[in-house]
């Protein structure tokens, strides 16, 4: 059975777009550069052919990635999402207890985690550490470098 992959509407729409991008776009682009390549000659020791057929591969098969993990999506609907309790798809205002700095968390699946972007995974320390709990609560986090302790300030 293939995995499941848990995304927002908004993660769904993304790789939609990403995969369509690729399709029609890429997969063209990438063509044209093969076929230019080819007409420069000997492909035997043609730098522009080896890079061409190397972002083809590249592309097909994140062609293939992306069309599986469409197949295996469950999207989290804004049914889904409760703000008495943290759960995928939560907005999570956390306090850092030692720093007193505030942070906002979107809980999103693996395939939509963005550090930067504040989206982390349900399968990370905070995410699974901050999972099921409701505002007002303290977790301890389990991380390499010791233990981190956040309030939970606000879910929405």
């Amino acid at each position: 059975m293939e995995k499941e992959v848990i995304l927002t509407p908004e993660g769904y729409r993304k790789l939609e777009e990403e995969l369509e991008e690729l399709k029609t776009v890429k997969r063209r682009e990438v063509a044209e550069r093969i076929k230019q390549a080819i007409e420069f000659g000997d492909i035997s020791e043609n730098s522009e052919y080896e890079d061409a057929k190397n972002a083809q591969a590249f592309i097909e098969g994140r062609i293939l990635t992306l069309e599986k993990m469409l197949r295996n999506a469950r999207v989290i609907n804004e049914g889904d999402i409760h703000t008495d309790e943290v759960s995928l798809g939560s907005r999570v205002l956390l306090k850092d207890l030692e720093f007193g700095d505030e942070v906002e968390y979107s809980i999103v699946g693996t395939a939509e985690a963005d550090p930067a972007q504040n989206k982390i995974s349900n399968v990370s320390p905070v995410g699974k550490a901050i999972l099921g709990r409701r505002k007002g609560e303290i977790v301890e986090v389990d991380v390499p470098a010791g233990k981190l302790r956040y309030q939970i300030l606000d879910i929405h």
